[in-house]
């Protein structure tokens, strides 16, 4: 029996979206240009995200929240005193990056924070509590 060409189509492009989904969230397959490696933990009470922005500092990061979408922009400005430079080999350029973590449940927007150390921006964002104003509705 032949194959539907159709399906051969269909099994390519998932294996594509696999591979780029892969590059955006577990860093392998393929790079993502313009974004930044991050690591989204539920642990538990919270959910802890850390990203990788080496060289930045604090005031070049952009960090907001809003619907339940974290978005993370980051960028770096150029030292104006290099641009006169002979340079014999440049790699490290001015460079922007930006990243959309949706979060699986809502957050206690007013609890979040951050943190900056050696390179890696940490945002805990607690969960928000089933407290007394929630109900659990029972199925008949």
């Amino acid at each position: 029996m032949r194959r539907n060409p159709f399906d051969e189509l269909e099994d390519v492009l998932d294996r594509v979206t696999r591979q780029v989904e892969e590059g955006m969230n577990a860093g392998t397959g393929f790079p993502v240009p313009g974004s930044v490696a991050v690591d989204v933990v539920d642990a538990g009470k919270e959910y802890v995200v850390t990203a990788d922005l080496p060289g930045y500092d604090t005031d070049e990061i952009d960090l907001t929240l809003s619907e339940g979408v974290l978005r993370l922009d980051a960028s770096r400005e150029e030292d104006v005193s290099v641009e006169e430079a002979h340079y014999l080999r440049r790699e490290r350029t001015r460079r922007s990056v930006d990243r959309r973590i949706r979060l699986p449940e809502p957050v206690e927007e007013e609890s979040v924070t951050a943190g900056y150390e050696d390179g890696v921006l940490t945002v805990r964002l607690p969960k928000v509590d089933e407290g007394e104003d929630s109900k659990h509705i029972d199925i008949e």
